[in-house]
């Protein structure tokens, strides 16, 4: 099977949405995607694009992706912060994963970042047990989500 990773282009943006509401679903939030085709396009390849991705291509068709932006801690400086990560549900255990997240990890130590960030729901297990195959992994259990909505 030939996988294929790469920098997302504007014309994967039909497939990633297709891709948000199907994580949207597996988290049980099927109606929580409210952001516009257009506003998406717009944020990732606009004249000011505020996050970036990386898909998965098998058989030419986009089966997962990572979409991340550049934050910044005061205490530790810029570091990935990857939004969202999906393989599709018929193209798990496929390895596909493994490639998307390695590939962040050596964008992460080209570009010098001091680490990467994300969340993860305390019940997805199966998300869990895979950021638990990787040593350098730590999961806080000691901070609170906090949003407000406008």
């Amino acid at each position: 099977m030939e996988i294929q990773v790469r920098r997302a282009v504007k014309e994967d943006c039909k497939r990633m949405m297709e891709l948000i509401q199907e994580l949207a679903v597996y988290e049980k939030e099927p109606d929580a995607v409210t952001v516009t085709f257009d506003h998406f396009v717009e944020s990732g390849f606009g004249a000011n694009p505020v996050w970036f991705a990386f898909v998965a291509e098998y058989e030419g068709n986009v089966e997962g992706f990572t979409l991340c932006y550049i934050r910044y801690s005061t205490w530790k400086g810029q570091r990935l912060y990857l939004e969202d990560f999906l393989v599709s549900e018929k193209m798990r255990g496929k390895g596909i994963g493994k490639l998307l997240f390695d590939n962040l990890i050596e964008i992460c130590k080209e570009k010098k970042y001091s680490g990467m960030v994300w969340q993860v729901l305390d019940w997805n297990e199966p998300a869990i047990n895979f950021y638990k195959k990787y040593p350098e992994v730590v999961i806080d259990r000691g901070w609170l989500n906090c949003y407000i909505n406008f």
